[in-house]
This record gives structure tokens, sequence and C-alpha cells, in this order.
């Protein structure tokens, strides 16, 4: 656990330049407005430790599976969101010296984060060798009021000394990969195109045949005053830049904008890619850099708005959950229904950038309280589209009759994720993007969903899971074999208790939908089960599987069994385990990791978490006291699952520092891997342990229900919410819980099992609430 990131409501802040730090400041102080994003590269030259990253949204390269062996149905490819053109890049030079802060003596330097208003700064001072000083102050944004747009503003001063200053603004389109298995390069040049003030960039991906042109927009200013220059050009295949040398003065303020746009052929026809970036260049240059910050500011401010999470009391707290918020609006701003939710955003490379389960069980809830209803419904239709290719991967592995197996990591619907026991057997997956479905529709109340699209996505999945599961004589149940839960470290096992429980819950989901669209819309579901050429005998072999499924019990303990065997496990409690030990991922061979009883992630209280209306009280205590212990939260979706059902549990102490561990899992580097970049659908679930946690929002038939939970640390903390065309502002302390109705719509909740009228446009206050 790292503990450099100062604490501040509003800001991320690093001070001091430590260089083995730099590759998770990098990831901390990443930005992106959904349709691109930027690591917190160095505009300048770097020659230390570094991770390079600018990421297109959608534009991605199947990076061919490097294993040593092949089994049928392996995917052929891992899908990769590729690093592309460095838009970033300005080289600075006095006279004979590069600046290089792996090279220079750094003082006084300062990375702030401004997640109000949306913008990057960076300030420092460079000795060189020479003995010359340069003050450095930069800042940048990735414009979310336009998504095509970056922007920088690059300022120098001479401390010390007047001297010819070198400043190359470049566009690199010669990278790379960190990951790539081959240390294939990805991209080809198309066209270029270059003049004094403009530079223009096209290239080409290798077998997508993506297009992604590049342009940008320099000026430059000394003390203010806009200067007339000429540059020396550079042009090569896949490399831009312009040159200005200027004379500096001691103590001026020389500096260089630079606007940038990145335009994709998913969104422009490739014909016409060049002349629409230089439009939207001509818009932004006239625009000027003051008026797209502006533009930026207000922006964010319209986000924060509606999404903001205020607690009073705890600084770390309040700077974490803010961070999650905006990152997460960082990423995906549900526009476009073709992008999903990569594991890393746009801060890294890891996990390809593709799209998981994360998104359908952490994400969605996140959006369907913060976001306009459609741009849940988006991540939804995402699916939607992909069922064909669904329904062909589940075909690869031997299923019929029209079975839809989800992928674990895919872009475009194909399963790409190379590891057997992931790909062939963590089928939970298709479980989550049901359990979506369901999260959506009593959410929002929109019941059309399921007739349009929903209906056939849930038959498609409940087929799979009829021919997934196998009669035992044995047992004298239906029981499912070979299979991968929510627990990575456990792979291979039978009958885990999750993903039984999950398919039989789906069954018994879309027998329930079925039967809803028949009544609501007849002609539509007649249409579907012609297309789908269903039966109703099939609806009659389901029952029997709902009916008969076996489910892993320990009749002593009173507990789920994760699965079949797991007590004959050495049973070591975490406690136990020397710190030296963690995280294990890092530290045993799998083979021991694998043998012993110990728990990447909620397994079976994943099951409980989402299915907690099935059980009682005591059956929740009984299990999350039995697997917590032995739980090592050595995946970024763990302690937010666990953080909210001990706020359920009323268990204080583990509920708030479960959430502190999911808020600050990044901030702190707390599993050693934020370098790697950032945990963003995990971020979703710190939203989740705030409102789901410890405001103990859920909804049922119909009706958002309260049980607050207030931590002793906090004074008070409130949120807003959308709920079917309502928006709230809940805002709870330790002797009442306020609600505003903002909407012209009343609308009845209930808090702590009472009632509550919650009159239109009107704040009401309910006292005398037990909060715990």
């Amino acid at each position: 656990m790292k503990d450099y990131i100062i604490k501040d409501e509003w800001n991320v802040i690093e001070e001091g330049f430590d260089p083995q730090l730099n590759k998770i400041s990098e990831s901390i102080f990443s930005l992106g407005n959904g349709r691109m994003g930027q690591r917190a590269n160095f505009e300048e030259s770097y020659s230390g430790p570094t991770l390079s990253g600018n990421y297109v949204a959608g534009v991605y390269y199947p990076d061919k599976t490097r294993v040593g062996w092949w089994k049928n149905g392996y995917p052929e490819y891992f899908a990769k969101v590729l690093n592309a053109t460095n838009w970033i890049g300005i080289k600075v030079q006095i006279e004979d010296e590069e600046l290089d802060l792996a090279k220079a003596e750094v003082s006084d330097f300062k990375r702030v984060l401004n997640m109000r208003e949306g913008y990057l700064q960076r300030s420092f001072t460079a000795t060189l060798s020479s003995g010359k000083r340069l003050k450095v102050n930069a800042l940048r944004f990735c414009s979310i009021a336009n998504d095509e747009l970056g922007a920088i503003q690059y300022q120098l001063e001479p401390v010390n000394f007047s001297a010819d200053i070198k400043l190359t603004a470049f566009l690199d389109g010669d990278v790379k990969n960190e990951d790539s298995n081959y240390d294939e390069k990805f991209w080809d040049p198309v066209d270029t195109d270059i003049n004094n003030e403009e530079a223009y960039l096209t290239l080409r991906t290798k077998k997508t045949n993506f297009e992604v042109c590049t342009g940008s927009f320099i000026k430059l200013l000394v003390n203010q005053q806009p200067q007339q220059f000429k540059a020396s050009l550079t042009q090569h295949d896949k490399f831009l830049a312009q040159e200005i040398t200027l004379n500096a003065k001691e103590k001026q303020c020389i500096t260089l904008v630079k606007i940038v746009a990145n335009l994709s052929s998913q969104n422009h026809p490739k014909s016409e890619l060049l002349q629409n970036a230089k439009a939207v260049i001509a818009q932004a240059k006239t625009k000027g850099f003051e008026a797209l910050l502006d533009a930026q500011k207000q922006a964010w401010a319209k986000k924060w708005e509606q999404s903001d999470i205020i607690i009073k009391g705890d600084v770390a707290a309040q700077q974490a959950i803010r961070f999650n918020i905006f990152q997460l609006f960082q990423t995906y701003t549900g526009k476009d229904d073709r992008l999903n939710i990569g594991p890393k955003g746009f801060t890294g490379e890891k996990y390809g950038g593709s799209t998981y389960w994360d998104t359908e069980a952490y994400c969605v809830p996140f959006y369907l309280a913060t976001a306009p209803q459609q741009v849940s419904k988006n991540l939804l239709i995402y699916r939607y589209k992909q069922l064909g290719k669904a329904i062909e991967n589940a075909e690869k592995l031997g299923f019929s009759n029209g079975a839809a197996l989800f992928p674990m990591v895919t872009i475009n619907g194909e399963e790409c994720h190379n590891e057997w026991e992931i790909t062939f057997e963590e089928i939970h997956r298709n479980g989550a993007i049901a359990y979506a479905i369901y999260n959506y529709v009593r959410y929002t109340g929109d019941d059309s969903y399921l007739a349009d699209y929903g209906l056939e996505v849930l038959l498609a999945i409940s087929r799979f899971w009829k021919q997934r599961v196998n009669w035992s004589a044995d047992k004298n149940k239906f029981v499912m074999l070979g299979v991968t839960g929510p627990n990575e470290y456990e792979n291979n096992v039978n009958n885990n208790w999750y993903t039984n429980y999950l398919a039989v819950w789906c069954l018994k989901y879309t027998l329930s939908v079925a039967q809803e669209v028949q009544q609501k819309r007849p002609e539509k579901y007649a249409q579907l089960l012609a297309k789908l050429s269903f039966s109703d005998a099939e609806f009659a072999d389901w029952k029997n599987i709902v009916e008969n499924m076996y489910f892993p019990f320990d009749d002593e303990k009173g507990v789920f069994l994760q699965q079949d065997g797991y007590l004959d496990k050495e049973q070591i409690l975490v406690k136990d385990l020397a710190a030296s030990e963690r995280p294990l991922n890092q530290k045993w061979s799998w083979d021991r990791i694998l043998r012993s009883c110990f728990i990447k992630q909620a397994d079976v209280l994943q099951g409980i978490y989402f299915f907690e209306d099935d059980f009682d009280h005591q059956t929740i205590k009984r299990n999350f006291d039995f697997y917590e212990p032995r739980t090592v939260h050595e995946s970024s979706l763990s302690p937010c699952v666990h953080s909210i059902l001990a706020a359920k549990l009323n268990d204080e102490a583990r509920a708030y520092e479960f959430y502190l561990r999911t808020a600050r899992l990044d901030l702190d580097d707390y599993n050693n891997d934020t370098e790697d970049g950032l945990h963003i659908t995990s971020m979703a679930g710190t939203w989740m342990s705030v409102v789901e946690g410890f405001a103990g929002m859920r909804v049922r038939d119909n009706q958002l229900i309260f049980n607050p939970f207030l931590p002793s640390k906090w004074e008070s903390f409130s949120f807003k919410i959308n709920f079917r065309g309502a928006t709230l502002t809940i805002s709870i302390n330790a002797k009442q819980i306020r609600i505003y109705n903002a909407s012209a719509q009343k609308l009845s909740v209930i808090i702590h099992g009472q009632p509550q009228e919650i009159a239109a446009l009107t704040e009401t206050e309910i006292s005398n609430v037990t909060l715990v």
C-alpha cells in the first residue's frame, strides 16, 4: 500500500517527484472523455520508468493468442485497445541540453488532478546539468464538451539564464502496446499533412482497418502575447513535428498551446477523415484554449450536479468517492451503444481494454442512478447486438439450438480470453447479463425493453443453462460440472454454489418474463418464438431443472459451500497469513493457490448480494462470517460487495474498512498493481458501497427503500439519484434524513420499513429514525 497522494476534497495531489512512483501516478492522473483517453505521461521527453498510453474508444487489434498449445474452442486472438498516436509530445531543448526529468534535478514538483473542473496541471523546476534552471507549468484536458478534442497549455520560464530554446510539437504514431504478444506494431501510415501551425497524421490498424486521424494546431505566446513564428517541419510516415526556435530571456513566460483532435473511422467516413479533422481543429482554434477550458469546466459542473456524493468529516473518503465517480465518467458517457467499459478504461493496457462481466454486475447500477436512462440502456443494447456472436461462441464449445454463451472478454462479441479455465468455465458471466436486464427493468420500469430486446437474450441464455447442466444419478439432482466461479483462485470445480444458484434464477426469471411478454405483447411474443423456433416444451425442461438443482451445503456450519469439496481444503484464515505472503498472486505458485482455501473475491457472497431477499439475516451473517475471513480481496471487485453486506449486517467496522479499501484501491495502490492502470469497473462498486451500503438503497415492488447506516467517522453524507423520472437528493446525518424531490411528481419511499410520501418540488425531513 502506498500513501503519497495528498488528501483533498476536490483534487488529487502529488508533491515531490519520485521516479519509482511515476507509473502509478501516470495511471492515477489519467484523463479521458468517453471517446479517447490519455495516461498522465509527460509532454516533454522522459527516459525514466513510464507506460505511454493514448487510447481511442472502439479501436482495437486482434493480437494473436500466445500459448504453447491449443484446445478446440480456443480464441484465436486477444482483442486489445491500442496505444494510438502520441499527441501530447512537446520536446524542449535549451541550447544543447534536452529537458528530461530522469536526468535533471527536479524541485517544486506538483501534479494536481482537478476533478471539479476536469483538467490535469503539473508544475516543477528543473535544474539541468549546465546549472540552467527552468520552471514549467503544464495544463491539459480531454474535452467532454467535444469528445474528439484534447488541449495543452505548456508554459516555461527561464529562471537564471537567457538562451535559445527549441520547442518541438510532434505527433508520433510509431508506437506499440507494451503488452504486444510479439512486439508487433499495429499501425500502418495512411496520410500526412503539415504546415507551420497545423499537422495531421492518419493511421490505419492492421487487420481491423480502423483509421484514426490525429490533427493538431499550435500557438506560441511570450508574456501572454501571441507571437509569429516560422517552424522547421519534419515529416515521416508515422511522425510529424514542428520545431520552433526562439531566443528566450530570463524570467520570460513562454507558452505553447497545442490543441488536438482525434477522429476515428468508426464515426466518420474514411474518405472524409482528414477534412473533418481540419474542420474540428478550425472550430477549436477559433474558440481558443481558454474558451475550450471554460466549456470543459461547465460540462463537468453539470456532471457533478447530478452525480456528486458529499461526505462531511472524512477527507480521505470524500476525495476517494469523487475520484471514482470522476474516472467512471471519463471512461463512459453512454452516447454510443457500440462502446462499453473496459476494466482499465483509458488508463492502461491490461485486460486489453475489453468488456467483462464487471459492466453488468457493477457499472449498470451506477449509471442507472446517475445518468439519463438511455446510458444504462445502451450498455444492455451493446450485449443484445452481440447476441449472434454469443450463440456462435456457444456453438464453438458444442452447444446448439440457439444457446448463447456471452464472452468473458470481448470487444466485438467474440470471445477473446486466452486462459481455458476462464474462457470455457467462468460461465457465470451469462447470469450477470441476465441480472443486468432484471436490474434495469426493476429500476426504470421500462417493461418494453423485455419485449423489444431482453426476452430474446434471456431465452438464449436459458437454453445454454439447460444444456450445461446434467442429471446426477448419485445425487438424484441436476449438477453443473467443471466451472470456475467468481473466485478465480478455484478452477475446474464441480457445483459452484453461486453459478448453480444464478443458473436457476435465470431460468425462473426467463419463465416469468416470457409469461409477462405473452400477456402484454402477444404478437411480439409469437413473432419471437417463431424466429427462435421455440416451443413450450422447453419451458417444462427448465422448470424441472429449477425444481431439482443441487446446491452444496454444510449442515454443521449452516453455510452454502462454495463448491463440492471446499471443506476438504486446509482451513486457514487470512489473519494467520504473514504479510510477506501477500498478495498471493504475486508471491505464491498457482498450484499452491488452487490447493488453498483462500478466496480472491466474493463468490458465495456475490450470490447473497444479488439475491439477498432470498435469505434471512442469520443466513447472511453465517455465510459472511465464514467466507470473509478466508477472502484475500485480491480482486478489485471484492471489497465493495463485502462493504455492502457488512453494512446490511450493521457491522460498522468492516463496512467502513471495506469501503475505504475499495474507494482508495488505486489512490493508495492497495494491490500493488495501479501502475498497470486504474480499476475502473470496481469504481462503480465504490459508489454502490455508499448508496447501497451506507444508505441501504434498494428497489422492491417498484419503490425505493432506504435503510441508512452512518459511519461514526462521518458527520453526514448526501447523494443524488434519478429514479423513474424523479431526481432525489438524499441527505443523512445522525439525527435525520432529508429527501429533496426536484421533480414535478410525488414519490413514495420506504425508510426503515416505514412508508414516506415525498411531495413534488419539496424537501421532506424524517426525524427520529434509528440510524445504526
